[in-house]
């Protein structure tokens, strides 16, 4: 990895990584930036050699001059098949030695740690509720209930959170991203002078395992005592397990029901941020 050789490719490790990423369909630029987390000038340069290598075209795509498309030559289609099978010759001979138990060990251990370090890339930010990113959240969130609830769900008979009720200052709307990607998003709507709602609390099936919910909630949670709230508040239906334990975990208690969501069949509430988010009580308690 740190020669100039890369599974005796001839070149390092950037250059085979990129050929690798391109892949046998193409890729867009703007796509490979992102799923590399690579400068604009340093992958311009990288495209270039592979470019004056004979192993790599770019062009603009069809349909959107904006957007750059690149593709492998015959010659780089021929040296991604030998990457391929040098990888996988790799694993082969790393494994072989090891007896059955000793593989599922190592390859279970190997998940683990590609699964923390693709949770430790996830970002958290604020962003405009009706913006596309956010849009595809919500939508994906409401198609997801439509399937779980067993009556289907039509967001028009919930309680109400309207993009204009989950901005500054009457709420927040924020997206977890992974590899530039929105896999996850949350809201906070302020029903009152100290308390808020937690509203459209959603992470992607493909990103679940990683504590994206938990980043959301404890980010609106964050936000609410900036504000000046005190108590959350928060409705679910009784098919979403998952969302009932999260709360439960971070001290939301069972109350009487506070509105008339007709897919709401729990309600919670969480007192006390202000105290539970002092300094205090971090350095005495950890997570309230």
């Amino acid at each position: 990895m740190l020669s100039d050789n890369y599974l005796g490719s001839g070149r390092p490790l950037g250059e085979a990584r990129l050929l690798f990423e391109i892949g046998r369909d193409g890729a867009n630029v703007r796509d490979l930036r992102e799923r590399l987390s690579l400068d604009s000038g340093y992958l311009s340069r990288l495209l270039r050699s592979l470019e004056r290598q004979g192993l790599a075209t770019s062009q603009r795509a069809s349909g959107d001059a904006r957007v750059r498309r690149v593709a492998l030559t015959p010659k780089g289609r021929k040296e991604w098949n030998a990457l391929d099978r040098r990888s996988q010759d790799l694993a082969v001979s790393l494994l072989a030695p090891l007896g059955e138990r000793q593989r599922e060990r190592l390859l279970a251990a190997m998940e683990e740690v590609e699964r923390l370090m693709r949770a430790s890339s996830v970002t958290i930010e604020p962003v405009d509720p009706g913006s596309v990113d956010a849009r595809r959240c919500i939508e994906a969130y409401f198609r997801e209930l439509e399937e779980r609830f067993e009556a289907g769900f039509d967001p028009a008979r919930s309680t109400s959170a309207d993009p204009g009720e989950l901005v500054p200052p009457a709420g927040l709307f924020i997206i977890a991203r992974l590899d530039g990607q929105p896999v996850g998003c949350g809201a906070l709507k302020v029903n009152g002078r100290r308390v808020g709602e937690i509203k459209r609390m959603w992470v992607a099936p493909s990103a679940r395992g990683m504590g994206i919910a938990q980043r959301l909630l404890e980010a609106l949670e964050k936000h609410a005592v900036e504000i000046g709230l005190d108590v959350l508040q928060l409705d679910t239906n009784r098919s979403l397990n998952e969302a009932r334990a999260l709360y439960a975990r971070n001290g939301y208690a069972e109350i009487p029901p506070y509105n008339t969501n007709p897919y709401a069949h729990h309600w919670y509430e969480k007192r006390g941020l202000k105290r539970q988010n002092s300094p205090e009580s971090k350095r005495i308690g950890g997570r309230p």
